[in-house]
């Protein structure tokens, strides 16, 4: 639903457009007013939840919050009942941070930021003063959440399966050296893709390649149908063929 523009004239008015999006502008304020706005309505449906089973329970005043968003800090005024049953869905008891928030550390992760250089980031554009020990625990959290996904099992048989390398630069104990990045994508019998390992090495290798294989093998995998590689000898020598584990071939 398209927001009306009678609305957008009133929320604009009198505003200098550089404010829009800094630090404490329009966007953090309506980040702030719709977030309240969301938790007294929640609250609301709690209280009429709870008409039936606790009697006398209603609204107790606010609570005060600070939030940390993607691009700033938020002070919320979280509703409270008298029973102290509420617990919001927007903002769970106990945390502080928007999920954006955790999105901009992984990211800036993800691309080689240190810990140092992510507060930084946060801090300069931002005024957002973050600890490194709260970025490590957003980023050991993601880390977690990735070795569960590559241990997941994998399915029985794969169509088709692609297996290359490509070699990239990658910041390694800070120095920048070239490694290869092997990937295996697997095409499962809808169509969906999954990736079954990414790996990074030195080299390329027969060696490297048949325990790479081997990893989604322990997991479950029994039966790839094709399998498209490159014409590199390394690759196709390394490969199980039909008699070593289910019905293997090579394209």
């Amino acid at each position: 639903m398209a927001i009306e523009k009678d609305l957008l004239d009133q929320l604009l008015a009198g505003r200098d457009p550089q404010d829009l999006f800094a630090k404490d502008g329009l966007v953090d304020e309506l980040k702030k007013a719709l977030s309240e706005r969301l938790l007294n309505a929640e609250l609301d449906e709690h209280l009429v939840g709870d008409a039936g089973r606790v009697a006398g329970n209603h609204g107790n005043g606010v609570s005060k919050k600070a939030m940390l968003t993607g691009t700033s800090k938020v002070t919320l005024d979280i509703p409270r009942d008298r029973d102290g049953s509420f617990d919001p869905k927007l903002i769970a008891k106990y945390r502080r941070r928007f999920p954006d928030f955790d999105g901009k550390v992984i990211s800036m992760y993800a691309r080689g930021r240190s810990v140092r250089e992510i507060g930084m980031h946060l801090e300069e554009p931002y005024g957002i003063d973050v600890s490194p020990d709260l970025i490590s625990a957003v980023t050991n959290a993601m880390l977690e959440e990735v070795a569960e996904r590559r241990n997941r099992p994998r399915d029985i048989c794969y169509p088709l399966v692609f297996l290359d390398a490509i070699r990239v630069k990658i910041r390694d104990e800070g120095f920048v050296r070239n490694k290869a990045v092997h990937i295996a994508l697997g095409i499962l019998p809808d169509g969906t893709k999954d990736i079954l390992g990414l790996w990074i090495e030195q080299t390329e290798g027969a060696g490297f390649w048949l325990r790479a294989m081997n990893e989604p093998k322990a997991r479950g995998l029994g039966d790839i149908l094709i399998a498209v590689v490159p014409s590199r000898a390394s690759l196709r020598d390394a490969l199980p063929r039909r008699n070593e584990v289910g019905s293997w071939s090579l394209c």
